[in-house]
């Protein structure tokens, strides 16, 4: 792996969380897959772009853009060997030829400069240490005019998944931690278009977004999975049995309402950026 900054979020994505979600790579694109026609619709891909698919993690959506891009080139970057590893192997399987995957810090990857027409992410932008690096160092990578889109999440009161997990609060502290910090570092559009300015980006826009979010096949699959879920398993590691197991008794209730004959849907909103370098 080329130089790290990062090394927090490289350790837990080396670790639990990269290897939960690359164990459970189908569960995690069923709640996130959703986003994806959004997110390509403002991307505006070519048949002959070339990609960066910025925290790429098991690669759904880089093998998706390189089939919107056959004549083109997409690359993802992931801090995550085993997602990587997954992302690998869910290219060869499906015969996607055009796609390569790099283990890498994006805040400091040595990219070609304009070598990229358009960047792109499905929250895998949310973690970086210094953003404004990184975002500067995606621009460097696109060429002059070139196109940033990514989906962040929103703030998490008021929406389907901050009901679930406010019913855990009672016994452990907010599994995602306060807006603006962590997965919700964007959750203010004004931040997003403060630091995306600074790293040298124009014409930005956040738009809200709404997709239905696929957590597990009834409530008591869905709960499992979201307490094994990095921001909430780390949680309920740090309080003590009984409380932990009020907690996710506490999600299970939560989720029932949301409960269809063959799944748990939650409604899930995000963050559609567009940026022009």
């Amino acid at each position: 792996m080329t130089s790290v900054v990062n090394t927090a979020q490289a350790q837990a994505w080396n670790g639990y969380e990269g290897e939960h979600w690359a164990a459970h790579y189908d569960r995690y694109d069923a709640v996130n897959g959703g986003f994806n026609e959004a997110l390509f619709d403002a991307a505006r891909l070519g048949e002959h772009a070339r990609v960066l698919d910025v925290g790429c993690g098991n690669g759904q959506m880089t093998r998706a853009a390189a089939r919107r891009a056959p004549l083109g080139q997409v690359t993802g970057v992931d801090l995550s060997e085993p997602m990587l590893a997954r992302a690998r192997d869910r290219a060869d399987v499906e015969k996607v030829a055009n796609v390569s995957f790099q283990q890498g810090d994006v805040q400091v990857y040595p990219f070609r400069d304009g070598s990229f027409d358009i960047a792109l992410s499905r929250f895998g932008a949310m973690f970086f240490a210094d953003p404004v690096a990184a975002f500067a160092n995606i621009g460097r990578a696109l060429r002059p005019g070139g196109r940033l889109a990514f989906v962040c999440m929103t703030e998490l009161s008021g929406t389907d998944l901050g009901t679930v997990l406010d019913a855990m609060a009672p016994h452990l502290p907010r599994p995602t931690g306060p807006d603006g910090t962590g997965p919700t570092s964007f959750a203010d559009p004004a931040r997003t278009r403060s630091v995306l300015s600074d790293a040298g980006f124009r014409d930005i826009a956040c738009t809200r977004v709404e997709a239905d979010q696929i957590w597990g096949r009834d409530v008591d699959d869905a709960a499992e999975f979201i307490g094994g879920w990095g921001p909430v398993k780390h949680h309920l590691d740090q309080v003590a049995p009984d409380d932990a197991a009020r907690a996710v008794d506490a999600l299970t209730v939560a989720l029932r309402p949301f409960a269809e004959e063959t799944a748990v849907r939650l409604r899930g909103t995000a963050w559609l950026v567009t940026a022009l370098r």
